[in-house]
């Protein structure tokens, strides 16, 4: 082989070995930047995950108080069904109360006046039975929460706030009031 070809051969050679090094460093480039760019949606990839996990326990607790607050309003409800129904009776078994009230000792002899004491005690047992309970008034301290004051009585002693006259009976349907007593109480006289 001749000088020539050998001179040749070496820089064929040496531009071979520089394009080696600089596909060699493009290479290295490439992949470093592949690996920049795989951390990068690993990274966003952790974060779209975590925030899913979020959204979703978040949304189970959601689900979770919702079935809660339905199935106490349910209850609520079947509690308190029938409070229109018993409303509405109250006013007639005030006047059975009054017409048996009214009956003097002779008359009370009478089958009449023992049928409607009858009738009267049946519906009391009913409302018994369906939790609705008188609220106690007379003599009691005044609470605002049960008891409607109509009139006031003056007082010389202690005892005052205190209900000394009830006008119309209130009634408790388990823990709701559904009708406050009517009644008078008395204040010191100043």
């Amino acid at each position: 082989m001749c000088e020539c070809n050998k001179n040749q051969d070496i820089k064929e050679d040496a531009k071979q070995c520089e394009c080696n090094q600089e596909c060699e460093c493009s290479c290295e480039e490439e992949n470093q930047e592949t690996e920049n760019q795989q951390k990068e949606e690993q990274v966003d990839s952790d974060k779209i995950i975590a925030d899913l996990k979020d959204r979703y326990v978040r949304l189970q607790a959601d689900f979770i108080n919702y079935k809660k607050r339905v199935e106490k309003e349910k209850q609520s409800i079947y509690k308190y069904a029938n409070q229109s129904l018993i409303t509405d009776l109250l006013g007639s078994l005030d006047n059975m109360e009054r017409a048996i009230d009214s009956v003097d000792e002779e008359s009370k002899k009478e089958n009449l006046y023992t049928g409607i004491e009858m009738v009267y005690k049946q519906i009391l047992e009913i409302f018994k039975k369906n939790e609705l309970e008188e609220i106690d008034a007379l003599n009691c301290k005044f609470d605002p929460n049960l008891h409607h004051a109509v009139m006031q009585d003056t007082i010389d002693e202690d005892g005052e706030d205190t209900v000394t006259e009830v006008f119309q009976k209130g009634y408790k349907l388990h823990d709701r009031v559904i009708r406050p007593s009517v009644v008078k109480v008395s204040k010191k006289r100043v």
